[in-house]
């Protein structure tokens, strides 16, 4: 069987924001670095301490969801890597490997009263399962982290679970 996979998954923190420049043909392209984390216990001193990995990420048809990737947000990257190389002024060979997804690979995490902020989000008109999105004409930053309104009265108890009911 002759098939591949190349996909990649980061949650993390943008370290800039993001800068937004359109190709010859009027297709936007993004790019912006994202900051990973993790906790790593130090062998030597058994101190935890944080690791911080920088991707960098290329964004492909993102200019309504651009303007809203600044410094410090956390935001979800479903793309794929690839790399690339080229001669600079020196003359000398340059590699660099990039995160490339498209607006519907990228998904804004926290609520509208700032960076970090976990429950809101937004996923570009179209997508579904983005945290706090109300339809096509949802505001980023969805419902601020509040959950979606009930559909049954407020007056109706909760449903009782006997033990036969659960699953396990």
């Amino acid at each position: 069987m002759a098939s591949s996979l190349n996909k990649v998954m980061l949650i993390g923190n943008l370290g800039k924001d993001a800068e937004t420049r359109q190709t010859a043909s009027g297709t936007s392209v993004s790019s912006f670095t994202l900051a990973t984390t993790a906790r790593v216990k130090d062998a030597a001193t058994g101190d935890w301490k944080d690791k911080t990995d920088w991707h960098d990420v290329v964004l492909w048809r993102g200019e309504r969801v651009a303007q809203y990737l600044t410094k410090g947000k956390k935001v979800f990257v479903e793309g794929r890597l690839q790399k690339r190389s080229w001669e600079d002024r020196n003359g000398e060979k340059r590699y660099s490997t990039e995160v490339v997804c498209d607006s519907f690979g990228l998904m804004l995490l926290g609520g509208r009263g700032g960076p970090g902020e976990e429950g809101g989000g937004y996923r570009p008109s179209g997508q579904g399962g983005g945290y706090g999105q109300g339809g096509s004409g949802a505001a980023p930053g969805g419902g601020g982290g509040q959950p979606a309104p009930s559909r049954e009265p407020a007056s109706s108890p909760p449903p009782s679970q006997d033990d036969d009911d659960i699953p396990f």
